[in-house]
């Protein structure tokens, strides 16, 4: 069976979760019998027509010369091509800027979207954008002939709202176990010693609420890691500039990441827009000790082992009690089994599986 791979930026994965989704699967599926192909944006490093047995179609992205703008017509130009090839199912990963050409597919294409989070809910976008996204979203599921769901409370806000079906098919990682402890020299850092959030520099990701609860306890390192250069960044940088808040930047390199993740005290994780967040998985998987925003998302992939908060004061509480990892571990065994069970690369592949061959099967 051939199946595109639509709305990312490309393989390998240089950029997020979407293409980390990508790269993970499109492999697990070739060794299953599929023919893959992953649609790249022409500003990704990676040039070669095949990866690791996955094909590779670069189409052109303007995002660089246009701004957002850009997506659009990458989305466009992935699209078109689509056209001319005989897939047997076409996988689109979110629908932000696609949606809009889906009228563009061929009437036989089978289209499975990934609907991602509830995009029109962040902060960041205006009344007009977010007005964009709530119709975007709305073509998305009626142009599409199967949806998946990455959480159970985006499959109930499809239901409630759309009184559609989707499949239940989150996000995977592996397990970690003991990285290069060295990996820390470079920050000076030490084994369970600071604190950690990992996180795109938006308002609904809570960011400021947990800097505010670290203030009071200058002993208490909180590192920060994530591109600052949006306004919101900008705004944190230069406002937060206490000895215990330290902003690392952006960081690609998994191994770095997985360092940090591992050995830190306690992991912060303030999402509170979408279904299940790769940040999130990747830290259960590392065996972190996670501090989240309490909200359905959230509750729903740590149930009761984690610690939750809603403000600053909520984080004020939990620091004094001086948590540690060793008092813990039932915390952190519990998502490991989690992830073994629900939240790993093989079964979501074997989810797909099974979902592409009822797709083939109910169109003939």
């Amino acid at each position: 069976m051939k199946i595109a791979i639509i709305g990312t930026r490309g393989i390998p994965n240089n950029y997020g979760g979407f293409e980390q989704f990508a790269e993970k699967v499109s492999v697990l599926l070739i060794n299953m019998g599929y023919e893959i192909t992953v649609y790249n944006s022409s500003l990704h490093p990676y040039v070669k027509d095949e990866w690791n047995g996955v094909k590779i179609v670069r189409k052109n992205d303007p995002e660089n010369k246009i701004g957002t703008a850009g997506q659009f017509l990458y989305d466009l130009n992935c699209i078109l091509h689509t056209r001319s090839r005989k897939y047997d199912i076409i996988l689109q990963l979110g629908y932000t800027s696609s949606s809009v050409w889906n009228f563009l597919f061929r009437k036989k294409d089978i289209i499975i979207t990934n609907m991602d989070g509830i995009e029109w809910k962040r902060s960041k976008y205006s009344s007009k954008i977010q007005s964009f996204l709530k119709y975007a979203e709305k073509l998305a599921v009626k142009k599409s002939d199967y949806l998946i769901a990455d959480s159970k409370g985006i499959q109930s806000y499809l239901k409630n709202k759309y009184k559609v079906d989707s499949s239940y098919i989150a996000y995977g990682a592996d397990i970690i176990d003991a990285p290069n402890k060295t990996l820390l020299d470079t920050y000076k850092l030490q084994v369970n010693n600071y604190n950690l959030l990992i996180a795109r520099f938006e308002p609904e990701n809570n960011i400021e609420e947990i800097i505010k609860g670290h203030i009071p306890y200058p002993d208490k390192k909180l590192i920060l890691v994530g591109n600052p250069k949006n306004d919101f960044g900008t705004y944190l940088t230069s406002t937060y500039k206490q000895e215990n808040i330290i902003f690392l930047g952006a960081i690609y390199d998994e191994k770095i990441i997985n360092a940090l993740r591992y050995y830190c005290a306690l992991y912060f994780h303030g999402h509170s827009v979408g279904g299940t967040n790769p940040s999130l998985i990747e830290a259960m998987a590392c065996g972190c000790l996670i501090v989240a925003n309490q909200n359905e998302f959230n509750e729903g992939v740590l149930g009761n082992n984690a610690f939750y908060f809603k403000q600053a004061s909520d984080i004020h509480k939990l620091m004094e009690q001086s948590l540690k990892k060793e008092n813990y571990l039932n915390y952190i065994q519990h998502n490991y089994d989690i992830i073994k069970a629900e939240f790993n690369w093989q079964h979501i592949s074997h989810q797909l599986d099974e979902l592409f061959k009822r797709a083939k099967a109910n169109h003939g």
